[in-house]
């Protein structure tokens, strides 16, 4: 169809696509949502649906650079790096490795904590405020450890956390297996946090969807975006459907972001850090809790339609294929912590592009040099968890109105 002057265009209708959406139609504004695939293909689908404010340390962190170079030419690592001749990604991990000290950590971990609470806070009111059918259920996250070093590392870090507002408990093991009989003997301690959440994220996409629509909102899937160009009285985007002109146009293309912007003359320093994961029909015995194993760093994911197993990241470029042996290391992971470690039916195998800047602080705010062009990209493996606050957060910022949190960090003028 083509269209008369739109309001908003936003272009990707993943989660951060989606909650900016929602928060501007709430603010008053108009939105076209566009779409080269379907509502919540991307990143948005097959990731572990955790809310997690305790994620807010970042993957920059003092030790990282040493552990990272044992795991480089380990093929089924938490943290695997395809060697490869690639002149931007050396360039991405040298800025990466220089941050891995304690004041540049504080200095995320404070950013990354305002929003990813902002953001908890907003979804659960947006799914109390919208019948958001998303099996969102609250009552925290645990971080399971069956090597001691490990454990007693990470819970000297909590009083960090707890300066930047997350709250967290210690728990023994043998005090952890008698209230959860659905890990197996050898777990040394946890450390829940009680604040966070978890949701299905495919469920939760499509649930937004359906709230932008019900407010006015038009959302385009199968609609590819050629190029964006800046006009007289807003932008105008050439797409598989056609001609589309908006007030005001938001990238929101996740991994594929850098290479929209590019043609406009804008460096976004983001690395597709590839994840996977593994959906299950639910087995009989499951965890009380969404677990990550942090030994192993696997997230365990329940829910009443299913159970996921996910998480590890290659940096291999945007390789479209399957990697077999990161599969098998999601679940040696499960058999090694659980009673019953996957379901009787796989539903499906997956693997997405995290979109990681070095920093690992997502890009929100006005793209430099264009009045009318905003950026929302950069989210890493946070996306869903800082879906709402990001969404609200842009909308402020298109608005012309005081955020509830500080938009400075999250500018893209921090990487000139």
């Amino acid at each position: 169809m083509n269209s008369p002057h739109d309001d908003v265009l936003i272009i990707g209708a993943g989660a951060i696509g989606l909650s900016t959406a929602l928060a501007l139609l709430e603010s008053g504004r108009g939105v076209r949502v566009l779409d080269s695939g379907r509502i919540g293909g991307g990143a948005s689908h097959g990731n572990c649906g955790t809310i997690t404010p305790s994620h807010a340390p970042p993957l920059a962190a003092p030790g990282v650079v040493a552990q990272a170079l044992r795991w480089m030419l380990t093929p089924d690592a938490p943290l695997y790096l395809k060697p490869r001749f690639d002149p931007a990604l050396w360039r991405w991990l040298a800025r990466f490795a220089a941050r891995c000290n304690l004041r540049d950590w504080r200095s995320s971990t404070r950013a990354r904590a305002a929003l990813l609470n902002d953001s908890s806070a907003r979804l659960a009111a947006w799914v109390r405020d919208y019948a958001l059918d998303c099996e969102y259920r609250t009552g925290g996250l645990d971080y399971v450890f069956r090597q001691t070093r490990n454990f007693e590392r990470y819970s000297a870090e909590c009083d960090a956390l707890a300066e930047f507002g997350i709250a967290s408990e210690i728990i023994g093991g043998n005090d952890y297996l008698r209230a959860d009989p659905a890990l197996r003997e050898g777990v040394v301690g946890a450390i829940r946090f009680p604040g966070d959440a978890r949701l299905r994220p495919d469920r939760y996409a499509a649930e937004l969807a359906r709230a932008v629509r019900e407010r006015g909102g038009i959302i385009e899937e199968q609609c590819e975006v050629a190029d964006l160009q800046p006009a007289a009285d807003g932008v105008s985007v050439s797409t598989a459907l056609g001609r589309r002109r908006g007030r005001d146009a938001v990238v929101a293309l996740g991994a594929w972001s850098p290479a929209f912007v590019r043609r406009l003359g804008l460096d976004l320093p983001i690395q597709p850090g590839k994840g996977y994961s593994i959906t299950y029909s639910r087995p009989a015995q499951v965890p009380r809790h969404p677990l990550v194993l942090k030994d192993r760093s696997v997230c365990v994911t329940v829910w009443d339609s299913g159970f996921r197993l996910g998480s590890t990241m290659e940096f291999a470029g945007q390789d479209t294929r399957l990697n077999e042996v990161r599969l098998a290391a999601l679940e040696r992971a499960a058999r090694e912590y659980l009673c019953e470690p996957v379901g009787a039916h796989v539903e499906e195998r997956w693997y997405g592009w995290r979109p990681m800047t070095w920093d690992d602080l997502p890009v929100l705010g006005r793209a430099p040099g264009y009045e009318r062009l905003w950026l929302a990209a950069g989210h890493g493996m946070l996306g869903i968890s800082m879906s709402a606050g990001s969404g609200q957060l842009m909308a402020d910022l298109i608005g012309g109105r005081a955020p509830a949190i500080d938009p400075e960090p999250y500018r893209m003028e921090r990487f000139a």
